[in-house]
């Protein structure tokens, strides 16, 4: 396996562009994500009313948005109450946490892990990609994925359709070029290279920010401690909650073997309980048998 690949993003100059989502779009083909799409020239479609949630108006990953730009408007109040909600109308100090989401191509993935056809496999730059021409349509991995990443989209399997992500674009990778939403980037917010250099690169910008009075600087995903570690990790500015993100992710798989022997220790227990009463009974009925012979 070559050196394995992946993202370093650094929120704290990410400026909410969706230049990463437009390259995204663009090189894998993606269409608008419409309410309706359009048909011919009769029908140009329909565009999707807007949020409401600030100026973020895809809402959350999907089919056919690989990258979605998060908007979160946080706001202190004199008495240092937090709110980050964008319809509070008290809020103050009115600060933007943005973050350019994606799949973390996790070393323990999920999704890998629950895959019943072999669709979802590991590249040699350790990245996770599906096969879309493998996909079953289960979606096993729509469940078992922690950060909401797959979603099921297209014709296929009977309408069920096909998971679909982030490729890391593989394709790219193959011929020595870098994603198109790193290169697209405007800021170096989304960093593309080696993932031990980019791990080093992060600590160093997390001591250069503690050191400027910035002690909330954090990353996630660059240790083992998130399933294993993620290939797409992050630089943060504040609890991993606030940016959608959860704190102590889990491989499904990794619970099964303590749940099957929970569930055997059980059913023994239960076996000898009923042999015992079976025993009592039996016992009961010989003593019965035996005080009317006489």
């Amino acid at each position: 396996m070559a050196q394995a690949l992946g993202f370093y993003t650094d929120t704290t100059v990410c400026i909410g562009c969706k230049a990463c989502q437009v390259a995204c779009h663009q090189w894998n083909d993606l269409p608008a994500e419409l309410a309706e799409q359009p048909t011919g020239p009769d029908h140009p479609g329909e565009t999707r009313p807007l949020t409401g949630m600030s100026y973020d108006n895809t809402g959350s990953l999907s089919d056919l948005n690989w990258r979605h730009v998060k908007f979160i408007e946080k706001s202190q109040a004199s008495d240092g109450t937090l709110s980050y909600l964008p319809t509070d109308a008290s809020r103050e100090n009115l600060q933007w946490l943005m973050m350019s989401d994606v799949c973390k191509h996790c070393v323990q993935a999920p999704c890998l892990d629950v895959c019943p056809t072999g669709a979802i496999m590991r590249t040699e730059f350790d990245s996770v990609y599906i096969q879309q021409d493998v996909c079953n349509g289960c979606r096993d991995c729509v469940a078992a994925c922690p950060f909401g990443v797959i979603h099921m989209g297209g014709p296929e399997n009977e309408g069920k359709g096909i998971a679909k992500k982030c490729t890391l674009c593989y394709d790219r990778l193959q011929h020595s070029l870098a994603p198109a939403c790193s290169q697209a980037c405007p800021t170096a917010s989304i960093q593309f290279g080696p993932i031990e250099e980019l791990k080093t690169r992060a600590e160093a910008r997390v001591e250069q920010l503690h050191s400027m009075g910035m002690s909330e600087a954090r990353l996630y995903g660059a240790d083992e401690t998130i399933l294993g570690g993620l290939n797409a990790f992050y630089l943060l500015m504040d609890e991993p909650e606030v940016y959608g993100l959860p704190s102590n992710p889990k491989v499904p798989a990794r619970n099964v073997g303590p749940t099957n022997l929970w569930s055997l220790g059980t059913a023994i227990l239960m076996g000898i309980a009923g042999l015992v009463s079976f025993r009592k009974r039996r016992m009961d009925t010989f003593a019965e048998q035996r005080r009317e012979v006489r």
